[in-house]
């Protein structure tokens, strides 16, 4: 009995953490090898050693808070893609077929950039962002404890394209 509950304990985390970025990474392994996208993957490790900083300001401090419970960042871009508008369009139906919940969608003109969200009572555990334009696009994945107002913060700080977008959360 011990070994069917542990056996069933194990397979429910490894689920839950093989989840946790399946959507990036399906796109990472497409694109692996194509030298038109860049590809960023920061790790739960490059996020802790963050946190052993002191802050000297407040929004030193703020960066710090937003990074603390985040396990990983991937992310897929290109800005001379062929067929970007289709490839924008399949990732939104990858997200939508995978259950995330839409957040937020900011259209204009030259872009397009939805927000998606899978969560966990009431916590988020990973935020999708999808955007596409006339030839680029990018694929956002950043998975842990998130809290939104804190992400704008990170976006920020970061320099993060399309996540600063997230500010328009707090406005409203």
């Amino acid at each position: 009995m011990k070994r069917t509950i542990i056996a069933i304990t194990m397979m429910a985390i490894a689920s839950g953490v093989f989840a946790q970025g399946a959507i990036i990474s399906k796109y990472f392994d497409q694109f692996s090898n194509n030298d038109e996208y860049v590809k960023v993957s920061v790790s739960s490790k490059m996020f802790s050693l963050f946190t052993e900083l002191e802050p000297d300001t407040e929004e030193e401090k703020d960066f710090l808070e937003a990074i603390s419970k985040l396990k990983g960042l991937k992310m897929i871009m290109g800005d001379s893609v062929t067929d970007a508008a289709k490839l924008y369009s399949k990732a939104i139906a990858d997200v939508d077929k995978a259950g995330y919940e839409e957040l937020m969608t900011v259209k204009d003109a030259e872009e397009n950039i939805k927000f998606s969200i899978k969560d966990s009572n009431g916590i988020i555990q990973e935020l999708i962002m999808v955007g596409g334009g006339k030839n680029d696009f990018v694929i956002l994945s950043l998975f842990g404890e998130i809290d939104l107002k804190n992400i704008s913060k990170l976006a920020k700080t970061m320099k993060v394209d399309g996540l600063s977008r997230l500010k328009k959360l707090d406005e409203d």
